[in-house]
């Protein structure tokens, strides 16, 4: 079970907050493969749907969109300058090659700083920012960067997915491509056990941005339960000792995380861990006392409200050019999710 050659064709992709066309088209090819329909709205969010016509009105959803950098400003002497799509650590990208996706393809640069050796004492002493770094794709003019390049191209770092043994992902982008594509896988597994449920997955655009493609999804859906897949920060590698008192104690391979609290349903995450048990799927349980970050936030309190859960991948270096999962956990919660599907129908009491 589980496409890896189009896991790895996805997470190819840029698809930085407001530029998701790209993995968009290659999550919807995949999906015309076997879903009854496939479409996109207005906003970007693209949908594949299976026994549309069956209810409950079952929404699962993963985030496409990644952080990215944007083309601000190029100077006379052909350096670019850039403002960041979502939530970057800037400590990360100094001596790093990106790629700028222009219309006419990408186009490779690297960031530049100032050397080491230049760094007065209190410079070494201070945290780079993203606006003290430029980018350099070799131009010696303001003109001949901007015959290749445009204002407002998204930028981001160039580095492909990989595996470091058979089962360990690492890629930029696995938040939160990762859980489109547990969406989609689950949507083609419960396809086969014939749910009641009509069964949407959703690919929403512009999450790192405040959940703007969730909320508007929902409220074209209008269903009846969501079920959300994320990352979550895993506390199996150093430096994470201490945040095993927030977090819990979760391990990458260690299964589906499913969070508990006041953005998921009581009776949906009971019906998860029970589904888990009976299938012997290995899971987590991660603690979430308020209003997560993520899709199922949104789509908790759309129009009079969804019973919503969230489904987690345990993930290392978040918000890096190297997050690393468990592709064993993609599968198990793409499982997970599809069995729990095909067990709901109209008379499932979701009432807390």
């Amino acid at each position: 079970m589980g496409n890896r050659e189009f896991l790895v064709r996805f997470l190819s992709t840029i698809s930085p907050s407001g530029f998701e066309e790209e993995a968009a088209r290659v999550w919807t090819e995949e999906a015309q493969k076997f879903a009854e329909r496939t479409w996109r709205d207005l906003h970007g969010n693209a949908f594949a749907a299976v026994n549309e016509k069956g209810s409950p009105r079952v929404m699962l959803a993963g985030h496409m969109d990644e952080i990215g950098l944007m083309v601000a400003h190029v100077t006379d002497q052909g350096y670019l300058y850039v403002r960041a799509i979502g939530g970057w650590d800037p400590q990360i990208l100094p001596g790093q090659r990106v790629w700028i996706r222009t219309k006419n393809g990408r186009v490779l640069g690297v960031v530049g700083r100032k050397p080491i050796h230049l760094l007065e004492d209190e410079e070494r002493k201070k945290a780079v920012r993203v606006e003290d770094v430029w980018i350099d794709i070799g131009a010696k003019s303001k003109e001949e960067v901007l015959k290749k390049v445009a204002i407002g191209d998204p930028v981001v770092l160039a580095w492909d997915p990989a595996f470091l043994n058979e089962d360990l992902l690492v890629a930029r982008g696995i938040d939160d491509r990762i859980g489109a594509y547990v969406v989609l896988e689950a949507l083609r597994l419960v396809r086969d056990l014939n749910p009641k449920a009509a069964v949407f997955a959703v690919a929403t655009v512009q999450e790192e941005l405040g959940l703007r493609g969730a909320r508007t999804s929902a409220y074209g859906l209008d269903p009846k339960v969501g079920i959300a897949v994320d990352v979550t920060h895993a506390t199996d590698h150093p430096g994470t000792e201490g945040d095993k008192k927030k977090l819990g104690d979760i391990k990458v391979g260690g299964g589906p995380v499913i969070a508990r609290g006041a953005n998921i349903n009581p009776r949906l995450f009971d019906l998860l861990v029970k589904v888990a048990e009976e299938e012997k799927i290995p899971y987590q349980i991660e603690p979430a006392p308020a209003a997560t970050g993520t899709d199922a936030n949104a789509i908790q309190i759309t129009r009079a409200g969804v019973a919503t859960a969230l489904i987690s991948i345990p993930n290392r270096y978040m918000h890096s050019p190297c997050e690393l999962v468990s592709f064993a956990d993609l599968q198990n919660a793409a499982k997970l999710i599809a069995h729990t599907v095909a067990r709901l129908a109209d008379d499932t009491d979701l009432i807390p």
